[in-house]
């Protein structure tokens, strides 16, 4: 079937589609990964964005059921150049074509991916409608055109889960993948490494979270309770956490203030507190900051930050479109992470309270694991040891 991808400022693309017979409009993103395309299209954070994969062939390895990062693909629709005719892989269990179908989400191969980033990286992120129906090129522009963009939008309502509930209470979803070599057993794919006990509670607020998360903080000994984006402090303290998690998420962090206030609250109960992205930007907020958008984000697992403190380069796995301004903070209140691409914050910590959160994903998936240590810090700062 035939595709289409217009842009706000009159470019149009055509191409072939596959997934869905659909259409949706949604802000043009590229994402510099490699692999992980299963992950990125489950990944929460990608709510009303259509993206764009800058590695040339997509699709070779399939789709399983066991490696999604939450409840549902949540990309508005995918753009890449060559779609893989084979799915090779043990562990698949449909071809992203046939994936995309079952979600409703669709997809167009056969543009030239190279061009749409460069016009992304010179004019910036822009709105688009991708459609694999009968649409004029004057319709998809125009409709390109009347989606209102992601400044001011809340997207955390639509993909955050709507009932606390407990992580992994039997301990089956945490555990690191383990091959197991010449081994005909059935059950291989559900094959784990052993968890350590979960000696530690605490309160992870959903903005749109990554299963991943939630897997490294249980692998690190955390007993996690999961609470709704909405949620009060009060409420979150009823569970006497140890600590307090906030995670990635979609939209714009200054349409949150309902969050905000909840993370300056739980700001002045003293518990230690941990932000990952779009947490991060609520937590930056909550200590005075600011936020603003991006010429066109950080997508992929390439990033390269810094840590002011120690010197040491890491190389990230990110996803957003907004960031902290560092002019914007009090003086009690410390970057101690850029990203030495445009030296946008990457992380902050705060001089006297329990209290730091970085931009990038140190759970990666997909993406380099020079950040995990940051959950093994986390403890550290949970028991006083930090």
């Amino acid at each position: 079937m035939k595709a289409i991808l217009a842009l706000e400022d009159g470019s149009v693309f055509h191409g072939e589609g596959f997934g869905a017979s659909a259409s949706a409009c949604g802000e043009v993103c590229f994402n510099t990964s490699m692999t992980g395309y299963q992950e990125i299209l489950t990944d929460p954070s990608y709510k009303g964005q259509i993206v764009t994969m800058t590695y040339p062939l997509i699709g070779n390895y399939g789709v399983n059921d066991v490696d999604v990062e939450s409840w549902r693909p949540h990309v508005a629709g995918f753009v890449i150049r060559e779609l893989s005719p084979v799915v090779s892989n043990w562990r698949a269990d449909y071809s992203l074509a046939e994936y995309l179908e079952r979600n409703g989400i669709p997809g167009i191969q056969g543009i030239d991916t190279r061009a749409l980033t460069k016009k992304l990286r010179v004019r910036g992120a822009l709105n688009g409608f991708i459609s694999t129906e009968e649409v004029t090129e004057a319709e998809a522009v125009r409709r390109a055109r009347e989606w209102p963009g992601m400044v001011g939008m809340d997207f955390v309502k639509d993909v955050t889960h709507k009932e606390p509930f407990r992580w992994d209470e039997s301990d089956e979803r945490s555990g690191s993948f383990k091959l197991v070599f010449g081994n005909d057993d059935a059950n291989a794919r559900q094959r784990r490494q052993p968890l350590p006990p979960a000696d530690i509670p605490i309160v992870a607020y959903d903005f749109g979270m990554k299963y991943n998360i939630l897997r490294r903080l249980r692998q690190h000994g955390f007993r996690v309770q999961v609470v709704p984006a909405t949620t009060p402090a009060v409420e979150a303290m009823k569970y006497k956490p140890a600590g307090i998690f906030l995670s990635n998420g979609p939209g714009d962090p200054a349409a949150l203030g309902y969050a905000v206030q909840a993370v300056s609250d739980l700001v002045r109960t003293g518990v230690p507190m941990f932000g990952i992205c779009l947490g991060h930007q609520i937590l930056g907020q909550a200590l005075g900051g600011r936020t603003f958008k991006l010429k066109f984000g950080h997508r992929g697992g390439n990033q390269p930050v810094k840590d002011l403190d120690s010197g040491r380069v890491e190389i990230t796995s990110q996803n957003h479109g907004f960031a902290v301004d560092a002019a914007s903070l009090p003086s009690d209140v410390a970057v101690n992470r850029i990203n030495l691409n445009d030296q946008t914050v990457e992380g902050l910590s705060h001089k006297t309270r329990p209290v730091f959160c970085v931009q990038y994903h140190p759970e990666a998936s997909p993406g380099p694991h020079d950040s995990t240590p940051l959950f093994a810090q986390f403890r550290d700062m949970v028991q006083g040891r930090g």
